[in-house]
């Protein structure tokens, strides 16, 4: 990576060369994580959206929307974290004018994690959240069950801890339904837990 460049910049710079899975090519662009260079905690998705892949920026689209609001209120300012994917590039198919989403395989999440590595080692944070199945199997190394794995404390380095939860796509989908309330207070709940953690380091 390039020295003279801002952490943020020197990222996405060597992001747009990556060719380590074919993923590259169908999608606009990689997206790079942001948030401060400081930050405690750091949020682990999946792969970028639709919507994020064209504007080149982690959750910004309807999921991002439920993560604000369940961020807000567990009391927990998004200017304050690290927001990151697992995967870099939208993994979709096309049926029509839509691009669906599909879920990065293991070759995919392994090529990827290079960059994550790059990432922590350089925001250090004291606590990763990992956000649904793809992000743990990322962040810890191995497949690991998501709602089994609620409510655990995993050691990933000698100075971070992660926990894990569900991706807030999965509560997107859960919004009519009467299970909505419920998911989305537990999801809070593990935001919380989370910032307990941070601020036990």
């Amino acid at each position: 990576m390039r020295a003279n460049l801002t952490f943020a910049a020197e990222l996405q710079h060597d992001l747009a060369a990556c060719r380590r899975c074919g993923l590259w090519r169908n999608a606009t662009q990689a997206v790079s994580g942001e948030g401060p260079a400081d930050a405690a905690i750091m949020l682990v998705g999946e792969q970028p959206g639709d919507v994020e892949d064209i504007a080149g920026r982690p959750f910004v689209g309807p999921a991002g929307r439920v993560l604000d609001e369940a961020l807000l209120s567990a009391g927990l300012t998004r200017e304050r974290l690290y927001v990151t994917n697992a995967v870099k590039h939208f993994k979709h198919e096309t049926r029509g004018k839509r691009r669906l989403h599909k879920r990065p395989d293991g070759g995919e999440i392994l090529a990827c994690r290079a960059w994550l590595d790059a990432e922590r080692a350089r925001i250090e944070p004291h606590v990763i959240v990992a956000m649904g199945a793809t992000a743990a199997q990322a962040v810890l190394g191995r497949p690991t069950p998501v709602l089994a794995s609620r409510g655990k404390v995993f050691a990933v380095t000698t100075a971070a801890q992660a926990i894990v939860t569900v991706h807030p796509s999965y509560l997107l989908r859960m919004r009519d339904k009467p299970a909505w309330p419920a998911a989305l207070a537990d999801f809070v709940d593990d935001l919380r837990h989370a910032a307990v953690l941070s601020a036990a380091c």
